[in-house]
């Protein structure tokens, strides 16, 4: 049995049922006005016949003298026959007949009563001897104006059935073509539906709604889907939380909702590539964009969002720790020199030269780490540059922390501060890794009346045309790192120097200098300024 499945075949049934069920009753009733138009008519010219009958002199004298010499049927059957009626009966005040198109009715009573009587014209549909006829009545007067007889004039059903007969067809053709239109309109609207529904039934686009919903709802990643406008379509609750995005966004598009950077670049696709890597003011995300083609045609597209910042962290711990191992292999090579030098000494017999040997490296290494941690606070930052210096000079890079340098901040600024200044150190190594001998990174730090960081290096610089990208996350003019991201460290720098109120501007003269320049803190973290507050 040939079952109705799709939406659009059964939205064609419909339209075709209600199109046939209009067609029938507008014709119906069309022929019921029809038939009353023309049964109207008919009894408008009847009466009119009559008129004309009643009016002239010989029926007038024929009727008051009662038709002695028998003239008024042959005038009636001559009106009759060229005004087209069926018949012309004229009878006087009792009813008798002097002509009927039935001559054995001639000189016979009608079986109704006269209507013309009351000195006025009658017309409506008469169901007498003749069957049913649309039928005018008209009195006859005689001079001193009083009622004499009637004029009765009809038109048989049989000659209004020609004229209906001919309506009807008409009508018949008309709704035809009407149907036939209809027909056409229902079936190219079924196939653009048909193509908007992909042919599923609605059973099948109610599971796939249920679905798509637990689907979007249930999962970790955010989820937005775009139509081929780039008009957002859906969006999950993950996505919204990711993207920082209230109210009503359905239907608007992409430049709406996200304000410019490289996240509207990306969902927009001016920003192409798998695993684009987002930098937003609270989250690192990999946001992928795929476009949808269903039946061969492009319907939108679908970007996913992942929020990495916990395993990007993690990465770039990962590898901190990886360049302090290698600074300490290097810091092994070094004291196995160092203990070469010694044990040789010691075969030659010059013991207090050896003494002197081992007391120099022990002073310049203690002078170097207390008097950083003398100028640098909190220690966590002093140690960072330590590291860095190890790290460096395994690169065979030469790192110098200023002599003027000084900074006291509170421990709650110092995880920004250590992001900061360990962002910028690391490119400065990247930068110059590449550069010919000998290899300088310079750090300045201070505290006075604003934090000024300045990390300046002799590599071959920042090249003119991409100082004003070089903060945005993502672009890097290095190769990928293995799994850390390229292109992240300088935009987080800017991220977190706006967030504190500061500023950042990098120059390119004998090399890169980055300088940072943030408010000051408070002198106390939040937990000392909390236990004062408790005990004041």
């Amino acid at each position: 049995m040939w079952r109705l499945k799709t939406l659009a075949s059964r939205i064609l049934l419909a339209v075709l049922v209600i199109l046939l069920a209009t067609v029938v009753i507008g014709g119906v009733l069309d022929v019921q006005l029809t038939k009353r138009t023309f049964d109207r008519q008919y009894e408008d010219r009847a009466v009119s016949v009559a008129d004309v009958v009643a009016e002239m002199p010989q029926i007038q004298s024929a009727v008051a003298a009662g038709d002695p010499r028998q003239v008024i049927d042959p005038i009636a059957e001559r009106v009759a026959h060229r005004s087209g009626v069926s018949y012309v009966v004229v009878t006087d005040r009792a009813g008798i007949r002097f002509s009927h198109p039935n001559r054995s009715l001639i000189g016979k009573k009608l079986e109704e009563p006269v209507a013309a009587l009351d000195g006025r014209n009658h017309v409506g549909i008469d169901h007498g001897s003749l069957k049913r006829s649309a039928n005018g009545k008209a009195p006859i007067f005689d001079a001193s104006g009083a009622v004499i007889g009637q004029v009765s004039v009809g038109i048989v059903e049989a000659r209004m059935a020609g004229a209906i007969r001919e309506q009807i067809t008409a009508i018949a053709l008309y709704s035809g073509l009407a149907l036939g239109i209809g027909v056409l309109v229902a079936l190219l609207m079924t196939r653009g539906l048909r193509r908007a529904t992909f042919g599923l039934a609605p059973a099948e686009i109610g599971s796939l709604l249920q679905d798509r919903e637990a689907m979007l709802h249930g999962i970790r990643e955010g989820v937005i889907g775009f139509d081929a406008k780039n008009r957002i379509t859906l969006i999950n609750d993950e996505a919204r939380r990711l993207m920082r995005l209230n109210g009503t966004v359905i239907g608007r598009s992409v430049d709406q909702v996200v304000p410019p950077g490289r996240l509207r670049d990306v969902l927009n696709g001016s920003a192409e590539g798998p695993d684009q890597a987002v930098l937003t003011d609270d989250s690192l995300l990999v946001v992928n964009r795929n476009s949808v083609v269903v039946a061969g045609r492009d319907v939108g597209s679908v970007v996913t969002l992942r929020d990495r910042t916990e395993l990007e962290s993690l990465v770039r711990e990962l590898h901190a720790m990886t360049g302090l191992a290698t600074a300490l292999r290097a810091q092994e090579h070094e004291f196995s020199n160092r203990l070469h030098v010694i044990a040789g000494l010691m075969d030659l017999g010059d013991y207090e030269e050896a003494s002197r040997f081992v007391e120099t490296i022990a002073e310049n290494h203690m002078v170097s780490a207390e008097d950083l941690r003398a100028r640098i606070s909190p220690p966590v930052v002093a140690a960072l540059l330590l590291a860095k210096v190890s790290v460096a000079a395994e690169s065979e890079i030469q790192l110098e922390i200023s002599p003027t340098s000084h900074l006291d901040v509170p421990d709650s600024a110092a995880q920004n501060i250590m992001t900061i200044v360990g962002n910028l150190i690391d490119n400065a190594i990247d930068a110059t890794a590449g550069a010919s001998a000998p290899r300088r990174i310079s750090v300045h730090l201070e505290d006075e009346e604003e934090i000024v960081i300045v990390v300046s290096d002799n590599g071959p610089g920042i090249p003119a045309d991409a100082i004003g990208q070089i903060f945005e996350d993502g672009y890097s003019t290095k190769f990928p790192r293995g799994p850390s991201r390229r292109g992240l460290g300088l935009a987080l720098v800017q991220r977190l120097v706006h967030r504190a109120g500061g500023t950042v501007t990098a120059t390119s003269a004998e090399g890169a200098r980055f300088e940072v320049r943030m408010p000051l803190p408070e002198r106390r973290d939040s937990r000392a300024a909390a236990v004062a507050k408790r005990y004041s």
